[in-house]
C-alpha cells in the first residue's frame, strides 16, 4: 500500500471512530485510533501515516511526533471537505450517492 493509499485509509478509520462536529470535521484522540485493533492491523507506521496526511494539510494535531501513553489525549481532527458537511453528510444514502 503506498503512502496517498494508507492516507485514505486513515480518512476512513477516522471517521469510524471519530465524533463529527458541526462544520462536518472529525475527531478522533490518538489513543483511540493507536488502541484500536483494526487500525493496528491496516497500519504498520501509524505515526507516519499521521505526519504524511498532516504534511498534506487533510488533518491537523499538536505537535509534531506522536507517542503512546504520553499523547494519547492528543486530538486529531480530519477537516471537513466540500461533501462531508453535516447537511450533505444527512443527504447522502447509504450507497454513497448525494440526493438532489
Amino acid at each position: 500500500m503506498n503512502v496517498e493509499e494508507e492516507v485514505e485509509r486513515l480518512k476512513e478509520e477516522i471517521k469510524r471512530l471519530g465524533k463529527i462536529q458541526d462544520d462536518g470535521s472529525y475527531k478522533v484522540t490518538f489513543g483511540v485510533l493507536f488502541n484500536d485493533d483494526k487500525c493496528a492491523n491496516i497500519f504498520e507506521a501509524l505515526v507516519g501515516t499521521l505526519r504524511a496526511a498532516k504534511k498534506r494539510k487533510i488533518l491537523t494535531y499538536d505537535g509534531e511526533l506522536l507517542l503512546q501513553g504520553v499523547h494519547d489525549n492528543v486530538e486529531i481532527t480530519l477537516k471537513p471537505t466540500p461533501t462531508s458537511t453535516p447537511a450533505a453528510v444527512a443527504a447522502t444514502t447509504a450507497d454513497g450517492i448525494l440526493k438532489k
